[in-house]
Parts: structure tokens; sequence; C-alpha cells
């Protein structure tokens, strides 16, 4: 017989499988063309906002005291997922360079899809990866974020986002008013730019020039060139445009997320270049059900940047009293930040309301939209 808490425990993590629900999709719209291709990107977006909707919020805590063998089923999910992903891409561009079925814009489209699973579910299960200590997860990581070709991602996020977030040296923590069409390329060259100049640094300190053979962008390189290469193996140059247009999907995606997780928070300035601690109150939050079990709790980012060794199972939701509070899931919200009007009507107002909350004793919040420090009365 198998122990009742053992069943309890798969039957909770069922849920977070939900995205191996976006692989057959895949499958489906490569065979048979068509108007079949937008079922992975409708599904991912309209069936999870209408599965918001009806599950409404889960603001329950798993226990703080849980063991690693006991999240097992959560975390083999992450672990098999490379190897799915990397099928996924890799045997659609096979299959799409000999698809006589398939017109370019069929392709366009196909490949919109697969990079949709590359960024939605890949990149976001990198980013749990890399958090962990365990090697085996790390080099996961890495190989997840090969396929999108943002190797560097790991790097500025761990040394950089979450060191500077909601702060002007963050390039991720968008600025008040500043819309999605220009923080994307703007985030697209400084986190990169960042990322490196935060390895160089650290092997500065070491006494070792950049070009260290422990610098992890050599690893980032190697793969991405590998990648690339297998691409143009198996499709061509016409396989190399395919999966570099996946990889810019999954990437347009990710800063998407970026966008809306600090948009307009800031850390108090202490001076000196010092912030406060990283608090609930410095990311957004939304505890949507649906949309939780498919990004595995990225959504709960107020607790994940207040302690970024938490395993997303344990992740905890946080009210409106400890942080400020999305009024829908990441699928509405991502949507609504590609309209900048629409994104500065819903969310102005709520940042705002955090500014009067949290920090009543500023009144100039101008310097902080020029990349400079907001100060007291």
């Amino acid at each position: 017989m198998i122990p009742a808490s053992q069943v309890a425990r798969v039957q909770n993590a069922i849920p977070f499988w939900l995205s191996l629900s976006l692989v057959p999709l895949a499958y489906i719209g490569a065979t048979q063309g068509g108007w079949a291709l937008a079922l992975l990107p409708v599904t991912a977006w309209g069936l999870f906002i209408l599965l918001d909707a009806i599950t409404g919020e889960n603001t329950e805590n798993a226990d703080l005291e849980t063991t690693e063998s006991q999240l097992f089923w959560y975390r083999l999910i992450t672990l098999i997922w490379f190897p799915i992903q990397f099928a996924v891409i890799f045997g659609t561009i096979w299959y799409a360079a000999q698809a006589e079925h398939l017109n370019l814009l069929e392709k366009i489209v196909l490949f919109f899809g697969v990079g949709v699973i590359s960024g939605t579910v890949g990149i976001n299960y990198s980013h749990e990866l890399m958090h962990q200590k365990n090697k085996l997860e790390r080099w996961l990581a890495d190989l997840l974020l090969a396929t999108v070709m943002y190797g560097h991602f790991r790097s500025e996020h761990l040394l950089v986002h979450h060191r500077y977030v909601a702060t002007p040296r963050d390039a991720v923590t968008a600025r008040y008013n500043e819309g999605f069409h220009r923080f994307f390329p703007r985030v697209l060259w400084e986190c990169y730019a960042s990322a490196f100049e935060a390895e160089r640094a650290m092997l500065a300190r070491k006494g070792l020039p950049w070009w260290h053979l422990s610098n992890p962008f050599w690893r980032y390189w190697v793969l991405q060139a590998g990648c690339l290469a297998l691409a143009l193996w198996l499709g061509g140059w016409a396989g190399v445009a395919l999966f570099l247009y996946q990889g810019f999907i999954a990437v347009w995606q990710l800063e998407l997320v970026n966008y809306i997780e600090h948009y307009g928070l800031t850390r108090r300035h202490l001076g000196e270049g010092k912030y406060e601690h990283v608090l609930p109150r410095h990311s957004w939050n939304s505890a949507r059900a649906a949309s939780n079990w498919i990004l595995i709790n990225l959504q709960r980012h107020s607790d994940h940047h207040y302690k970024p060794d938490r395993r997303f199972p344990l992740l905890q939701n946080h009210d409106q009293t400890e942080a400020p509070q999305l009024p829908y899931g990441y699928p509405v919200m991502t949507l609504a930040a590609m309209i900048p009007p629409l994104w500065r009507r819903v969310m102005n107002p709520r940042v705002r309301a955090w500014r009067r909350q949290y920090y009543p004793d500023i009144d100039d919040w101008q310097p902080y939209a020029k990349g400079l420090n907001p100060q007291p009365r």
C-alpha cells in the first residue's frame, strides 16, 4: 500500500505538470497546419486566463518544514523538462524543413508556438533550477537557456537582478511610466552588459582576467553555438532562422514577465549607494491559482525575492498588507503590458497607492524616473 501522505503529495503536485499539455499541441499544429497552429498560443494564454477566472485565488501556504524528499514530485517536472524541450525545438525544426504542407507563414506561426513553450515554460523552469545549489540543476538551467540563446540570463539574474532589484541599478526593474516597447530593447543590451561585467568583476577579485576559462560565458557561448550548429544540420539556414525566431519569442515573454514583476517599485535609498533590504513589498504578487500552476508559483514573486533559496512549492503568498497585488494573473497582465496606455491606466494608480502606503515621507519620485534615487522630505 502506498502511504496516504505520499498519494496526497502526488495529487498536490499534479497541477504543476500542466506544462506537458502544451507539447502535443505543438505536434498537432506541425502535422495538421492551418488553424491547428493557433491551438498552442491560444491555450497558453486564453485557457489559463479562463482557468484563472474559474479557479480564483489560492492563498494557502505550504509548510516550510517540508523536506526535499517530500518535494520530489514537484521537482521532477523541472528535471525532465530539458529533454522534452530539446525534442520539441529540434524535432520541429527537422520536421518543418521537409514539411511540404506548411507554407512560410504557417512555419512562422508554428515556431511562435514553440517559443511559447520555451519561454513560458522553459525559461521559467531554468529560473527555478539556476537558484539551486545542485550542479545538475544548474547545468539543466544553462542547457535550457542555450536553447533560446539567452545563457547570460543566469549571471544577470543571480548576480545583478537579485542584488539590485527595485533600484536604478537593476535594468529589469521597469521605471514608472516606462512602456514595454521602450523597456524591451533597453534590457536586451543592458542585461547582457551588466551580466558580463558582474562575471568580469568576480574574476578580477580573484586576480583573473575575463577570458579565464572559469568565466561561465564560455559555457554559454559553446552551448549556444552547439544549438545553432544542430539547427543548421537539421534544417539548413531556414532551420537556424526558425531556431533564432523561437528564441526571440521566448525572450520576449521572459522580459514581459520581468516588466510586470517590479514595475514602478523601488527600495528606499539609505545613502552611500546602499538600499534597504529586499522585502515582499518590492515585487508585485498574484495569487491566481491556474497561472501559478503553469508558472510553478512564479507569481508569488514577492516571496521569491524575499527568500530566493525557497523552492517553488514552498513559496509563500503575501497579502495586500505585505505586498502589492496585481489585479489579474500574468497571462492578462502581459497582454495589457503590450498596450502601454492600457497598462498605465491599470497600473499607475496602483503604483501611486503603493508609494503612499509604504513611503509616505517621499513626495518627489521624479529622480527615480531618471535613474536616480528619490529622497525623503
